[in-house]
């Protein structure tokens, strides 16, 4: 597993994570007392994840992607794998989290990762 470079500031991606999962407490352990985090590949597809977002943030998926659309808290800058990487974890915890790993792969455009994207300098997105 390869950890790549996000492009997102350190502030940006702290907010995500907080507004998707409220705190490090509020994300779902996994065996051996983890954590894990869904979040978008960097290198998936616009149009797959694009497709992704709407999916889980629609009526059949039930993620809360209201900090995400125009005049959310996490809206701005707008950026699709951000995006992606909060509505995919939103979904992923409401669907129980490391309970239900199967709940984080939305089409091969979403990855676990068991390092907090808050602390980590480059926000720990796949590729």
């Amino acid at each position: 597993m390869v950890v790549a470079v996000s492009p997102l500031p350190l502030p940006l991606l702290l907010l995500l994570v907080r507004a998707a999962v409220g705190s490090a407490a509020g994300a779902v352990g996994a065996s051996g007392g983890g954590q894990l985090w869904c979040v978008a590949k960097n290198n998936a597809e616009d149009g797959a994840l694009q497709s992704a977002i709407d999916w889980a943030c629609g009526p059949n998926g039930g993620a809360d992607c209201r900090a995400i659309q125009q005049g959310g808290a996490c809206y701005e800058p707008q950026d699709l794998l951000a995006h992606a990487s909060y509505a995919f974890n939103d979904y992923f915890l409401r669907s129980g989290g490391a309970a239900s790993p199967a709940a984080c792969d939305f089409s091969g455009a979403a990855a676990l990762i068991g390092l907090n994207p808050s602390k980590h300098p480059r926000g720990g997105i796949l590729s």
